[in-house]
């Protein structure tokens, strides 16, 4: 045989041998999986902590809502007795919303007297900031009304 064909055939087995040497050598470091255990543990965690705070947010406004709910309808219960008023009612409901939620809740509370299912009525309505990001939140975007039948002496 030919020394030329002889020694290119031996580099041409060189270079291959060496693409294939390359080439595991990047498969190995691709499939390394060495640290890849604390870059998931952030990446999951960082996921399960907004999870958790969204969650926290909405049982936040959902509580918000519900007592400033509560407090409508107590309050227009109360307005709504015999010796009671409108005035009275607003005045409960700001005090039930002030001790439970703070003040600054309690600011917008109205009261009218109409009629509600053909019944006479009173009707509190209170609009207070609905808690998007804590307790900050869209100012009178959250709207309830209480009613309740007004009693009369026979």
């Amino acid at each position: 045989m030919h020394p030329l064909v002889r020694s290119s055939s031996r580099a041409a087995r060189a270079a291959r041998a060496a693409a294939r040497l390359r080439g595991r050598l990047d498969r190995a470091r691709w499939s390394d999986e060495r640290g890849s255990a604390p870059a998931e543990f952030v990446m999951v965690s960082a996921l399960l902590v907004a999870l958790l705070l969204a969650v926290l947010q909405l049982g936040l406004a959902l509580h918000v809502r519900n007592t400033v709910t509560d407090a409508a309808s107590e309050g227009a219960r109360f307005a709504a007795l015999a010796d009671g008023s409108a005035a009275a009612g607003v005045e409960r409901t700001r005090e039930l919303i002030g001790t439970a939620l703070g003040p600054a809740y309690a600011d917008d509370v109205s009261a009218a007297e109409g009629e509600h299912l053909g019944v006479p009525s009173v009707e509190i309505t209170v609009r207070a900031a609905l808690p998007l990001f804590g307790l900050l939140g869209v100012d009178r975007g959250l709207e309830v009304r209480g009613h309740a039948a007004l009693e009369t002496l026979p």
